[in-house]
């Protein structure tokens, strides 16, 4: 099953929500039925009329039912209406600013109205834009895949404390670069899951890479591994500024934006968290923010016998 990208799953409640009107209208019709056959045999009611008057009572019970999930499926195709619309405006926002930028650094460039270092400096940031835009991009393709479900996934047993040391020490120089010390908790016990180990790669590049973002220098990013109930937990912790309360039910939901300019999704786009989110719970694990006194702690879960 896949998981929704827009937000914690919210079709599970959904159907919950018509299972518990099925069974109640079952129990109903059910009851009703009792009722009548006993008031027959009370009131000495032909047993063939009682029967009749069941089955038109069962006939009503029916129609209730396939009434409800009509509208069920209904509700549902106006949620996605307004999925899709949000979607659109929400990549058309994260469009605009970036191109609005290149255009004008293009011009000024073309232009020759700049000296050779500030061109330079254009050029740099022109580099910067089109590396967010090609990253946003790959993530929007990327979630669409994994909610079609057209992603081949190549489960193996993976070994999560060699994982994780490779992934931390290819994120030694950008670390670095910020000024930002990271450092891995890995204990001695060995621990693995059955995972695609480049997807769960791709999670701890976002993971880290959004720590390390939003680490002031001189702070530090530290990542752990450890066994959990059933399965493998590791944290990315951060010593930045941490996330506001109530922001904090809503941070893995696609191209969600806090209170601040730029959000702790990744190239503001909003979408590094939900690529995560969407991947570990493909996984059948989940992923979520853990308590902190200071900072920011990224935990996600893995089953050791997933997929």
């Amino acid at each position: 099953m896949t998981p929704s990208l827009l937000g914690p799953p919210a079709s599970s409640s959904r159907f919950g929500s018509l299972r518990r009107q099925a069974a109640i209208t079952t129990v109903v019709v059910v009851g009703v039925l009792v009722a009548i056959f006993t008031a027959a045999h009370m009131m000495y009611v032909s047993e063939r009329d009682a029967l009749l008057f069941s089955i038109l009572v069962l006939g009503i019970g029916i129609v209730t039912l396939r009434i409800a999930a009509l509208a069920e499926r209904e509700r549902e195709r106006a949620a996605a209406e307004a999925t899709r619309r949000q979607l659109v405006a929400a990549v058309s926002h994260d469009l605009r600013t970036p191109i609005a930028s290149l255009r004008l650094l293009v011009e000024a460039v073309d232009d020759e109205i700049v000296d050779g270092e500030t061109r330079r400096r254009y050029l740099a940031t022109m580099q910067t834009h089109i590396h967010s835009l090609s990253a946003m991009i790959d993530d929007l393709f990327e979630l669409s895949r994994i909610e079609a479900g057209d992603i081949d996934w190549s489960m193996r047993q993976v070994e999560l404390a060699l994982l994780v040391d490779e992934t931390v020490t290819a994120m030694q120089p950008e670390a670095g670069a910020k000024g930002v010390e990271i450092h891995t908790q890995l204990g001695e016990a060995e621990l693995s899951a059955r995972a695609d180990p480049e997807k769960i790669q791709r999670v701890l590049f976002n993971l880290i890479r959004n720590a390390i973002r939003h680490t002031p220098a001189d702070g530090s990013v530290t990542v752990r591994a450890e066994a959990g109930e059933g399965g493998v937990e590791i944290e990315i912790a951060d010593t930045g500024d941490g996330i506001p309360a109530e922001e904090r039910e809503r941070v893995f939901d696609v191209f969600f934006r806090g209170n601040e300019d730029v959000s702790r999704h990744g190239d503001g786009a909003g979408l590094g968290l939900a690529v995560s989110r969407a991947i570990v719970e493909t996984h059948g694990g989940r992923i979520w923010l853990a308590p902190a006194d200071h900072g920011t702690r990224v935990r996600f879960s893995l089953p050791t016998g997933a997929g």
